[in-house]
């Protein structure tokens, strides 16, 4: 679920800025990007992040500046840079090169640079920097709470307008019955005389070939796969993958619904139902 929080401090010449952001995704998949001092705490902060988004693609950038450090953060190796100046300038001398470029060679040729000391972050500005991520971190889940609302009411809706179509099939069906019933009927007395008919037979056919195309269970089901999403969506431990199963479910009766109906006016509503289903799907990847 997207969510974004910040949170910053300042204060003698120390700067902290932290920032969240996430996407939507099925698993926790986290980038940091902290600066050196803070690796040590690195496993820590993972942990906050876990523990409070769950899951998600989550950016946490910590950003700090002591501008009171004034200590050079770069060394040079004199000696070695000497010795490489002095080879190739004899080097230089042989050919007659005067290309005049022979300090930024020497400088740059390997480990005359030395990296200066790890960025030393104190204890107590330690605690500084967790306390603005746990700021950072509260603040994103709000977000992702406020929108989480409305994608609840958004799911409502899609429900709502299944249960509408499923009611429109449900007024539907039994004039289905009649017309395959009278359907059948008409087709038997096209190529076999009346007074040869086995009316008994005849009866049971009707009611065999009528069970086959028969959706009063998929309907029952449905029905109660709405209910049963409604209610794990109203919960507040809901959970987004027993939602997604529950599509699934509701997926599979409004599929044999079109498969069964053999009916052009119930197909119509079992279009809609398909594509609000597609909807709820896609959102149901949303939720925690």
């Amino acid at each position: 679920m997207t969510g974004y929080g910040t949170a910053s401090f300042n204060e003698g010449g120390q700067s902290v800025h932290v920032e969240v952001r996430t996407l939507n995704s099925k698993y926790l998949d986290l980038t940091l990007r902290l600066p050196k001092g803070l690796a040590p705490h690195e496993l820590e902060v993972r942990k906050l992040v876990n523990d409070k988004l769950i899951r998600g693609k989550v950016l946490l950038t910590v950003e700090y500046t002591d501008e009171s450090d004034v200590q050079m953060k770069q060394h040079y190796n004199e000696e070695l840079f000497i010795k490489y100046y002095q080879q190739l300038r004899k080097l230089s001398d042989r050919v007659i090169d005067s290309s005049g470029d022979l300090f930024t060679l020497a400088l740059n040729a390997p480990d005359v640079i030395i990296s200066g000391s790890e960025e030393n972050i104190s204890e107590d500005r330690m605690k500084t920097i967790i306390d603005l991520i746990h700021e950072a971190l509260n603040q994103c889940d709000e977000f992702r709470s406020e929108e989480g609302e409305s994608l609840r009411k958004e799911l409502h809706n899609y429900v709502k307008v299944i249960r509408e179509r499923l009611a429109e099939v449900a007024a539907l069906d039994p004039a289905r019955v009649e017309r395959i019933r009278a359907r059948i009927k008409n087709n038997l007395a096209q190529f076999v005389e009346e007074e040869a008919m086995d009316k008994n037979k005849l009866e049971q056919e009707l009611v065999y070939y009528l069970e086959k195309l028969d959706i009063t269970e998929e309907k029952v089901r449905l029905a109660s796969h709405l209910n049963f999403f409604a209610e794990v969506l109203d919960d507040p431990a809901g959970s987004g993958k027993k939602l997604g199963f529950i599509s699934q479910e509701m997926g599979r009766e409004i599929n044999t619904i079109g498969s069964k109906a053999n009916d052009a006016d119930i197909q119509k509503h079992v279009v809609v139902m398909k594509e609000e289903l597609e909807k709820i799907k896609e959102q149901t990847l949303n939720i925690l």
